[in-house]
């Protein structure tokens, strides 16, 4: 992306996928400029279906950006007093790390700088379902799926009671996302004024 600064009412356009795992789940995101890093782990975790049970962090180059209220002093910068058009601007890609035990690691892709719109928070397309918290990361996960295909795996029955009811690998609904998300933007509006 060319480096130009964002100002109030433009808007990113961001493609999200986690790594290490085959076929991809991915989001497409569109993210008012002016939101917090804090509120895009917001958007994160209701675009992705996480149930935001674990710490986080987003990385960007050698800065990492994280909550300021846990006993953590390895964070260099408040998520709430950093501006995503702030610190993409120029970037091309920031990490967002989610529960630091199974290592969730997704890629956000800057796309396009949108100038003047609207503030709301839309997910434009996606992929996949977003795995179970627990699941032991990406390993744990592609073991999972695994054993949930294979009625004959010793494992099959444990596995079927553990997963969430209803869980489907390939299952994405993107009106589902974009009624959470209208929620969340009303509240960054609120914010906002």
């Amino acid at each position: 992306m060319r480096s130009q600064p964002a100002s109030f009412g433009d808007v990113f356009e961001l493609r999200v996928s986690l790594r290490h795992i085959e076929p991809p789940i991915w989001r497409a995101l569109r993210v008012p400029a002016d939101v917090p890093l804090g509120v895009l782990h917001e958007i994160l975790q209701t675009a992705f279906g996480w149930t935001n049970s674990h710490l986080h962090e987003f990385r960007v180059g050698d800065i990492r950006f994280g909550m300021t209220d846990i006993e953590d002093e390895m964070f260099s910068v408040d998520e709430d007093a950093a501006p995503l058009g702030a610190v993409a601007r120029g970037e091309s890609k920031l990490v967002y790390l989610y529960d630091f035990g199974d290592d969730w690691e997704h890629d956000i892709v800057v796309e396009r700088l949108v100038q003047g719109g609207d503030g709301t928070i839309r997910c434009t397309g996606g992929a996949r379902a977003c795995p179970p918290e627990d699941c032991g990361g990406p390993p744990g996960y592609a073991h999972m799926l695994k054993v949930l295909a294979n009625p004959k795996d010793e494992e099959h029955a444990e596995m079927k009671r553990w997963a969430p009811r209803g869980f489907g690998p390939e299952k994405f609904d993107a009106v589902a996302v974009n009624k959470k998300l209208a929620t969340l933007s009303k509240r960054v509006a609120r914010w906002r004024k």
